[in-house]
């Protein structure tokens, strides 16, 4: 699908007809990559590149215009089922038009932007600035995620939280790859400023952009690794909740061991003989008091806490020096 924008008091504005200097196309079709092709001179192994989500990024030259593949976090769905991935977009750069290759839906006009955009340099730039935010306001959502993963699995004895926490690990490491290759592609166009003929202005604005995505790569490596780190932990606290799980319902079992025994005793015709001469009303209520007795005593001994000795620390104070002054 192509879409046409134009830049109108500092921002980007949907139009149609004529030569426009931003050209977005989401999800093009075989004849919008041929057009690409033939009337831009786009070669269709860059269209490919940029349309596959696995390609790294890159710059490169070519005879009118310069072509760059950065990588952007795709929308999240309730379908991914907490995976966020990443994509590429080709940017296909100019000397007085930007052409936007996405094989997700891209919109130019929601561009978080440094500064109020003049020229398709400005809007080149706000691309790569807004993809670095994308990353980190994904990055964000990723947290609070496992934050709350966290507290439920504190209290849960099943592997399903567990594994939406290796999903999200996952995605940090799809974004770790990403904002490195997007680190990468902008070092490599901090070089070329001068060909690509950006201002001094569009340059302290890639300066930004470069420590902004530098941040995001050095965020998500922690956020990355406090995530891994805590996954073993995680694992061994829902291994923890089915033990103890485990351990209630064998003192359980344990408690009523020999009251089943002393049950199926006082069922038989052998307690009626013990207890021939007494009535009835006093004996069997005595035996369910009993049974009550027994299964107490059982309960207390069963979750008695063990005995720890206490650790006998020596006196220090036979050992502090005497700091008292001697005339």
């Amino acid at each position: 699908m192509k879409n046409e924008y134009v830049i109108n008091n500092g921002s980007l504005l949907a139009t149609n007809g004529g030569k426009n200097p931003v050209l977005v196309y989401n999800q093009p079709d075989a004849a919008e990559l041929a057009e690409l092709e033939q009337h831009y001179g786009i070669s269709r192994n860059r269209l490919n590149s940029a349309l596959d989500p696995d390609e790294l990024g890159a710059v490169e030259r070519a005879a009118n215009h310069w072509a760059f593949i950065v990588k952007n976090p795709c929308n999240y769905t309730s379908e991914d089922q907490l995976l966020f991935t990443v994509a590429s977009i080709g940017l296909f750069l100019f000397k007085d038009r930007l052409i936007i290759v996405s094989p997700d839906h891209f919109d130019p006009a929601e561009l978080r932007k440094a500064r109020t955009l003049q020229n398709v340099r400005d809007v080149f730039l706000a691309v790569l600035y807004s993809t670095t935010l994308h990353f980190l306001s994904h990055i964000k959502v990723i947290t609070m995620l496992s934050e709350s993963l966290e507290k439920r699995l504190n209290t849960s004895m099943e592997n399903h939280f567990l594994l939406n926490m290796f999903t999200l690990e996952k995605s940090l490491v799809f974004f770790l790859n990403g904002i490195g290759s997007n680190q990468i592609v902008l070092e490599s166009i901090r070089e070329n400023a001068a060909k690509i003929r950006f201002s001094s202005g569009q340059r302290d604005i890639l300066n930004e952009i470069f420590i902004e995505n530098r941040q995001a790569e050095k965020q998500t490596e922690i956020y990355s690794g406090i995530l891994t780190g805590l996954m073993d932990a995680r694992g061994s606290v829902v291994n923890n909740n089915l033990s103890l799980y485990i351990k209630r319902l064998t003192i359980v079992s344990v408690v009523f061991m020999p009251l089943n025994l002393l049950a199926g005793m006082g069922g038989m015709s052998e307690y009626s003989a013990w207890t021939r001469g007494f009535p009835w009303w006093l004996t069997y209520p005595a035996f369910l008091a009993g049974l009550a007795v027994i299964g107490l005593i059982t309960y207390r001994q069963l979750t008695k806490p063990p005995r720890v000795e206490r650790l006998k620390l020596p006196n220090f104070d036979k050992h502090k020096p005497n700091t008292h002054r001697h005339d």
